[in-house]
């Protein structure tokens, strides 16, 4: 008796989560579909009832990952203004904490898939731009909110800077978490105070952080994934 369309959708769903488990934890390229398909609970050959390719079902769970990641955001965004705390400062306490740093297999996909992405399809490629795009326009709103001298390519200017030495803070400190716990956690907290001491100056020019020339933020429809906890 074959197994029923819900069913089918449930495993296919099992196996999006043991792949995006095993693609944070080994890089896509070490994860073999045999082990993969183990991983999910099923035999290997079941993996063609639901993708066509590996480069399918990475494609899919970039671009899952991101979207769970959009509405978590939204959700804690609004969760900020509702409370009247600062979504940006709630973001980077967030973002550069050791509990996130840790937490691989569910932490921020932007910085996750960071070291796969150019080996990837378009596909996987297009998905991830998508997210981080919509990472500095969400960044940029917040800071547009807090700051009204702020013009938007400033403020655009100023999210692509935050939020590049987040990831970039975050990704050394997992670098060395287990060879050298003290300097990662230092990592985090040099970065936090870096960037909350920035923030508040706001009305402070930084040359560093004027216009470029860049075009302005788009709207795209996808973003990162995380949650911030409550202060």
């Amino acid at each position: 008796m074959g197994v029923t369309k819900e069913q089918a959708v449930h495993n296919r769903e099992r196996i999006l989560a043991a792949a995006e488990r095993l693609f944070r934890q080994k890089g896509v390229d070490a994860v073999g579909l045999a082990e993969l398909m183990k991983e999910a609970g099923f035999t290997q050959g079941g993996f063609y009832n639901h993708f066509a390719s590996k480069e399918a079902l990475v494609s899919e769970v970039i671009g899952k990952a991101v979207d769970a990641g959009q509405q978590q955001v939204e959700e804690v965004t609004a969760q900020s203004r509702r409370i009247g705390a600062d979504p940006t400062i709630r973001r980077i306490k967030w973002y550069l904490s050791p509990a996130h740093r840790d937490d691989i297999d569910c932490g921020c996909p932007i910085a996750g898939f960071a070291g796969e992405i150019p080996h990837l399809s378009k596909a996987a490629q297009a998905s991830y731009a998508e997210a981080l795009e919509l990472a500095f326009n969400e960044i940029t709103e917040t800071l547009l909110e807090q700051d009204s001298k702020l013009t938007r390519e400033e403020a655009h200017a100023r999210a692509i800077s935050l939020y590049s030495h987040m990831v970039g803070s975050l990704l050394l400190s997992r670098a060395v978490s287990a060879s050298q716990p003290v300097l990662a956690d230092e990592i985090l907290r040099r970065g936090r105070s870096s960037m909350l001491a920035g923030l508040s100056q706001a009305s402070t020019k930084d040359p560093s952080l004027k216009p470029t020339g860049l075009p302005g933020p788009k709207k795209v429809s996808r973003s990162v994934r995380g949650k911030l906890p409550d202060e």
